[in-house]
């Protein structure tokens, strides 16, 4: 595959910035990062595409995880289990991603992000304090099974897995939509790692591009970490419904190939 040109890395760089931002206040950025690397880099496989996007994503949740454990100080009951079962489920994801096709990606993310969308809006008092639905070992395995699921997802396709995670954390555990953020950006710095894990020895990276983008991330998710947690969870949950809705009709625009 021949060096992008100076214009497409510059764009891929905004997008990575932007990506970074949403990621971190909702997750999700992937679905901006990652439709970016597929037009910007035409004649990259699905593979390579998907482990320059964990490189770049996981830069930015590098940061934003530090600044969320800084300041909401997540209970590390939940975020240790999910973390390690994201982390085995990304893996084994990550060995799925080289049979998958780049056609099936959009419809697939696209029933995803409308079921979520739909219970969100559905459910206007979900997410806005914290009331979980289990207690002890129950919790546990709920984070667990959590941790797996969504960690298999991102390690096979990757785009959302941060509104999945916040998704069930708040729909399934019961967390706020900050403190489920905030769990939600250690798990998936997890499911980034692993999949790097299985991307790298393949030498499935692209080094340049997805370090630039990698570095613009890190800003991004900075900056919007800081804001989700000074503006709280019903911040969180606009930006959240907002988000999954722009996301909606993008990938439904071309799915049935509006633009």
């Amino acid at each position: 595959m021949s060096d992008p040109t100076l214009t497409v890395l510059l764009l891929l760089v905004l997008a990575g910035l932007a990506a970074g931002f949403v990621d971190a206040v909702v997750g999700g950025g992937g679905l901006v990062q990652l439709p970016a690397l597929l037009l910007g880099l035409p004649g990259a496989s699905p593979v390579q595409v998907l482990a320059t996007n964990k490189l770049a994503s996981i830069c930015g949740t590098t940061v934003s995880s530090a600044t969320y454990y800084r300041r909401i100080r997540p209970d590390p009951r939940t975020f240790l289990p999910l973390m390690l079962f994201a982390f085995l489920g990304s893996i084994g994801g990550a060995f799925v991603a080289f049979w998958i096709p780049a056609s099936a990606f959009n419809p697939i993310i696209l029933v995803v992000l409308i079921v979520v969308g739909a219970y969100v809006l559905l459910k206007p008092q979900i997410g806005r304090t914290t009331l979980l639905r289990f207690s002890g070992h129950r919790h546990t395995i709920a984070a667990m099974l959590t941790g797996l699921a969504v960690g298999f997802y991102d390690g096979a396709l990757g785009p959302g897995t941060g509104s999945f995670f916040v998704f069930l954390l708040v729909g399934l555990l019961g967390y706020n939509f900050l403190d489920a953020s905030a769990k939600a950006r250690l798990a998936n710095w997890a499911t980034n790692l692993a999949a790097l894990c299985v991307f790298v020895p393949q030498g499935a990276v692209l080094w340049k591009v997805g370090l630039l983008m990698g570095l613009a991330n890190l800003v991004g998710g900075y900056a919007g970490a800081r804001l989700a947690v000074h503006h709280g969870a019903t911040f969180v949950r606009v930006f959240f419904v907002i988000v999954v809705s722009a996301f909606i009709v993008r990938i439904g625009g071309d799915v049935v190939g509006l633009w």
